[in-house]
C-alpha cells in the first residue's frame, strides 16, 4: 500500500458508485476516499471544502467534473497533491453554448424531475454502442436521483465558474495520468491530448470503444492504468 491516500472525485450527477470497481481494485494499494460535491455552487469553494477534509498529502483522481475540481485543488494547494489522474475531462472553461445547455437541463429538472434530463444526458455519456445498456443506464439514473435537483443545480453552477486551466498545465510536476475513452462524446480524445501535451510528467491512455463514463464502461482497463499510475 502507498503511504498516501487516494482521493477520488466523481463527475456531474455521480457518486461513489462511479468508482465502485476502482475502490475494490485499488484498496490494497491506497486508502481510498470518494468526495461528495453536491453542496457548493462555485469551483473555488468546492475545492476549498475538499482540501479542508483531505489528508495533508494525497493522490488525486477526478473524472469529468471531478477533473475540473482537481485543477482547482492544484491551483489552491499544489504541494499537497502527490500524483494526479485526470479522467475524461477538459482543461478548458465552459463555452457560452455549454453554459446555456446546463441552464436548460437544470430548468428541465426543476420542472419535470431529474430523471428527464438524466435520461437525455446518458446517451452522450457512454459510447454509442452502450446507449441502450440498461444496466449502465440504471446505475447512472440511481446516482442522479441520489444527487437530487438542488445538488444538480449547484453542480452545474460550479462547472460554469471553472477557470481556464490550460495556462497552469506546464506548472504541474507530479506524476500524471490522462485517460480518456476513445469514443468520449463530451470531452473527446483531442482534449485529453491537449492536457497531456501540456504536462511534462504525464502519460496519456486512450481506452478503445469507451465513452465518457470510462470507469463504468471499461473498469478493468481503467483499473490497470490507475495501478500503473499509483506505482510509477
Amino acid at each position: 500500500m502507498t503511504d498516501y491516500p487516494l482521493v477520488l472525485i466523481p463527475g456531474l450527477l455521480c457518486d461513489e458508485r462511479l468508482f465502485s470497481a476502482q475502490i475494490s481494485a485499488l484498496g490494497d494499494r491506497a486508502a481510498v476516499r470518494v468526495v461528495d460535491h453536491r453542496g457548493a455552487a462555485t469551483m473555488p469553494t468546492l475545492a476549498a471544502e475538499i482540501l479542508a477534509l483531505a489528508p495533508k498529502r494525497f493522490a488525486l483522481a477526478g473524472l469529468s467534473m471531478g477533473g475540473y475540481i482537481a485543477f482547482e485543488i492544484l491551483r489552491q494547494a499544489p504541494e499537497r497533491v502527490e500524483r494526479l489522474a485526470l479522467l475524461d475531462t477538459s482543461a478548458r472553461p465552459d463555452l457560452a453554448e455549454q453554459s446555456e445547455n446546463r441552464r436548460r437541463l437544470v430548468a428541465l429538472a426543476q420542472k419535470k424531475g431529474l430523471a428527464v434530463p438524466a435520461r437525455e444526458m446518458f446517451t452522450k455519456l457512454v459510447a454509442p454502442s452502450r446507449a441502450e445498456d440498461e444496466t449502465l443506464r440504471s446505475v447512472f439514473l440511481d446516482m442522479a436521483e441520489a444527487t437530487g435537483v438542488s445538488g444538480f443545480a449547484s453542480q452545474q453552477a460550479a462547472i460554469m465558474t471553472r477557470a481556464d486551466s490550460r495556462p497552469m498545465l506546464a506548472r504541474i510536476s507530479c506524476p500524471t495520468l490522462v485517460l480518456v475513452g476513445e469514443e468520449d462524446q463530451l470531452t473527446p480524445p483531442q482534449l485529453a491530448r491537449e492536457i497531456a501535451d501540456g504536462i511534462a510528467s504525464s502519460h496519456l491512455a486512450v481506452v478503445p470503444g469507451v465513452g465518457h463514463l470510462s470507469t463504468l464502461e471499461a473498469p478493468e482497463a481503467v483499473n490497470a492504468a490507475l495501478k500503473d499510475w499509483l506505482s510509477a
